[in-house]
């Protein structure tokens, strides 16, 4: 996220619209009868729905956001060791966070000895506890006290938990990432990248075309076996993921460089450029490794590139140049307290579960379960601006 410091309209608009977004393709399955093109596509398949596209625009807002934060930082008189350590620290806190998260889809509640409502939210008031922004005010006794009890929280479910299937019961293990493990280790990558840089344009270009070449490099099967790459995370090596966080790290580069001259026109057009040349890369590679999400293509990560910087210039010269940021003040805190929001769904759920609500049918089919869906979304990001105005903010 952008720092308090530096703070641009556009940026926090587009990731706002994501996040609301991801809630409502992440609600899609408690509706039925809906268009299959909103939902993901499967494995194998050469395609992509409108879920496919939500996650790697995420993945590139993070990395739209990641130089302003650096150069905030920077601006405090932070050494490189100091970004570094941030840099390591947040991707450590996504990681636990995904992993965590996504050992609650294979939970086994008999086995674990306690109800599988109970684990989301349990984690999620952990992740707060631990990682929440505590006003300056509060008693530091209580701050710490606090954060000992969501780190001991953690640990006690690590070690009580048990997943799969009777006859084959596994304990708290890391699975695959999550979402959020995959953006820490997408961040991890784009943020040293960006540290060590130190503002050189051609190492930010150069380590983009690394991981787009890595990308293709993979997918080919180029990629030799060793037991030193394959210890490389595969959100990492597989280039693909890396490749969009520091596909919106050169797009910053870019935007920066022509808002300090105020030519919006030539940023405009640059960006236009950009966007050609990611779409002639996405009908170039397309052929030979398909356009898949579940696959991490070479021509999803250019397709879901080019598609988000065209939505950054629209936002942009919306927000910003003619100045109708207000717009979209009605979902301002899914883009300034973009983790919680994200935890927000869990919660709801979890509730909803154990008071038994449910829906009538016509309230989860089609074109009203859709809107049910929207209105869900909205409603957690209202939430959300609660939670904040409570003192609730997680801070990374």
């Amino acid at each position: 996220m952008t720092s308090q410091a530096q703070r641009i309209a556009s940026i926090d608009i587009l990731r706002a619209l994501t996040m609301v977004l991801m809630i409502f393709v992440n609600d899609l399955w408690t509706l039925k009868d809906i268009p299959f093109w909103l939902g993901h596509v499967d494995r194998g398949v050469d395609g992509i729905g409108l879920a496919d596209v939500v996650f790697p625009a995420f993945l590139f807002i993070v990395g739209l956001s990641l130089p302003f934060s650096i150069n905030n930082r920077r601006k405090k008189g932070e050494t490189d060791w100091q970004l570094i350590k941030h840099v390591l620290l947040r991707s450590l806190a996504l990681i636990i966070m995904g992993v965590f998260l996504v050992n609650g889809e294979t939970y086994n509640a008999e086995a674990t000895g306690m109800p599988r409502v109970f684990w989301n939210p349990l984690c999620c008031l952990a992740f707060i506890l631990i990682w929440n922004s505590y006003p300056s005010s509060a008693n530091k006794y209580l701050v710490i006290a606090s954060r000992i009890i969501g780190i001991t929280a953690l640990i006690i479910l690590s070690l009580i938990y048990r997943g799969g299937q009777e006859g084959n019961i596994q304990r708290f293990s890391t699975q695959w990432w999550g979402i959020l493990g995959l953006i820490g280790w997408s961040y991890l990558a784009g943020g040293l990248i960006t540290v060590l840089a130190k503002g050189r344009f051609s190492v930010i270009l150069g380590g983009w075309l690394f991981f787009c070449s890595l990308s293709i490099v993979n997918k080919a099967g180029l990629l030799p076996h060793s037991h030193v790459l394959n210890a490389v995370p595969s959100a990492i090596r597989g280039g693909t993921l890396a490749g969009l966080t520091m596909g919106g790290v050169l797009t910053s580069f870019i935007f920066m460089h022509y808002t300090r001259k105020k030519d919006n026109k030539g940023l405009t057009l640059i960006l236009i450029l950009f966007v050609a040349v990611l779409a002639s890369l996405f009908l170039i590679t397309r052929p030979y490794w398909g356009l898949s999400k579940l696959g991490a293509t070479p021509a999803w990560l250019f397709l879901c590139s080019a598609l988000t910087i065209t939505a950054f210039v629209i936002i942009y010269w919306i927000a910003d140049v003619y100045g109708k940021a207000g717009w979209f003040s009605f979902i301002k805190p899914a883009g300034t307290a973009t983790l919680l929001c994200y935890l927000v769904p869990y919660f709801a759920y979890s509730v909803r579960t154990l008071m038994k609500i449910r829906l009538p049918d016509v309230f989860i089919t089609d074109g009203i379960g859709l809107i049910k869906s929207f209105l869900f979304a909205v409603l957690c990001v209202f939430i959300t601006g609660v939670l904040v105005k409570l003192g609730v903010k997680i801070k990374l």
